[in-house]
């Protein structure tokens, strides 16, 4: 995500004096409400995978999680960017591509799988 958009939504709160109230208690509720708001968006659809008539609502819903993510971040002193490649590097360790390619199993599971398997 670009700098200028992180600084754009800090600036849109800063501007507004919401500060005061963005505790990392009340963003954490906050984002998890949005993204309840996002899962609403498949709530009783015939078919969970498509999504392009609802695209508007779906771009609408995952900035608010994104925004909150942002004030979160910002809340707590942490630097998005790095957390993110933090997780990254953490997520390529439980899940090499040997071992995960093509599955949707947790990383345990694939390690029990490999261990299964090679006895």
């Amino acid at each position: 995500m670009k700098e200028e958009t992180i600084e754009q939504v800090l600036k849109f709160r800063d501007d507004r004096n919401w500060k005061q109230f963005h505790n990392p208690k009340d963003l954490a509720i906050s984002i998890c409400l949005e993204a309840a708001e996002l899962l609403e968006v498949f709530q009783w659809s015939a078919d969970d995978v498509r999504c392009s008539e609802k695209t508007d609502k779906i771009r609408e819903e995952l900035a608010d999680v994104v925004n909150y993510c942002i004030l979160m971040a910002d809340a707590c002193g942490l630097d998005l960017d790095e957390i993110v490649q933090e997780k990254i590097r953490k997520n390529a360790v439980k899940y090499p591509v040997e071992k995960a390619y093509g599955s949707k199993e947790k990383y345990t599971e694939l390690k029990m799988e490999n261990e299964g398997g090679a006895q």
